[in-house]
């Protein structure tokens, strides 16, 4: 019987599942990477979200292991490389958490827009603080959106419903521009010229290094508004926090950081920054969703061999 360690906080449903499909589970959450390592050479299969590091040190102690799934799209925090080497399969959810990222990013844009977090704070202290909260509407603002993924497809829809002039800059649209008409389709330096709000649904560049840095953020507009609800190190925090001082833009917010979990930050304290603890997938629905679909293709991959979504 198959054994399948699950690392991270998932839905019931994905332990119902797999056992229903004769595959042991084991649920325990929290690990040191020492301790990981001393306990995933025990399992055949190993379930995670976003907390587990599965880094090159886990993998070359996996014995046993034949395949990691990461309950949602992102795998930055699996070595694929490493896991490749051992031929051990990675596979993620894509689309199980579309619906929850995007409407997360519009709360994160009208929060923003609105100032609803500081009206909420000076409203809860007993402060009738309306001069202070005098907001921007979104209809018929620009927004530029990097990456046109499940999320940025999604969050387009939305944004164009909510009558947003929609750009795109993504690799990927020229393939399927006709598909959309409406949106416009540009290079990235036109996009950060163009745009008044800016949103991130990509990967990261290759090496790591940020795709907007001060560099960038001297060409957007002073009153642009950034939101990243994709990857922690697709903005420089350093850069986009002098920016804000120095009103070279007007405003940012981010659900996700370069160093998770985020207990201190160049971004805390400033008035004009709207911050969550990355939590754009984190809605009931999508956890169930996503437990369901990597519970799914453990079972084929276990019952019936057969490899769904793999990454490498």
């Amino acid at each position: 019987m198959p054994k399948v360690l699950i690392s991270d906080t998932l839905d019931s449903v994905a332990e119902k599942i797999l056992l229903s499909n004769k595959i042991k589970v084991d649920v325990q959450t929290n690990f040191t990477e020492e301790q990981l390592i001393q306990k995933v050479s025990n399992y055949d299969g190993l379930i995670v979200r976003s907390a587990t590091k599965v880094t090159k040190e886990v993998i070359s102690g996996a014995k046993n292991l034949k395949i990691i799934g990461r309950a949602g799209a992102g795998v930055d925090n699996i070595d694929l490389k490493a896991a490749k080497e051992k031929d051990i399969i990675v596979m993620n959810t894509p689309g199980g958490n579309t619906n929850a990222t995007a409407e997360h990013t519009l709360a994160l844009l009208l929060s923003l827009s609105r100032k609803i977090p500081m009206a909420d704070l000076t409203t809860h202290k007993g402060l009738w603080a309306k001069k202070k909260l005098k907001g921007n509407e979104i209809k018929g603002k620009t927004i530029g959106i990097i990456g046109f993924g499940n999320v940025g497809k999604r969050f387009a829809e939305m944004c164009s419903a909510l009558g947003l002039n929609v750009i795109i800059y993504s690799k990927y649209f020229q393939s399927i521009k006709n598909e959309f008409p409406s949106y416009k389709t540009t290079d990235l330096n036109s996009l950060l010229k163009e745009s008044d709000i800016i949103s991130f649904h990509c990967k990261p560049n290759s090496d790591g290094s940020p795709i907007v840095g001060s560099r960038e953020l001297g060409m957007m507009k002073n009153n642009a508004f950034i939101i990243n609800t994709a990857r922690g190190n697709l903005v420089s925090e350093s850069d986009l926090s002098a920016a804000l001082k120095n009103n070279t833009i007007k405003g940012a917010a981010f659900d996700v950081f370069e160093n998770e979990p985020a207990t201190d930050n160049v971004l805390f304290g400033l008035e004009n920054v709207v911050l969550s603890p990355h939590i754009a997938a984190s809605t009931n629905e999508a956890q169930v969703i996503v437990a369901e679909m990597i519970a799914n293709q453990f079972c084929d991959y276990f019952n019936k061999n057969e490899i769904n979504n793999s990454v490498n």
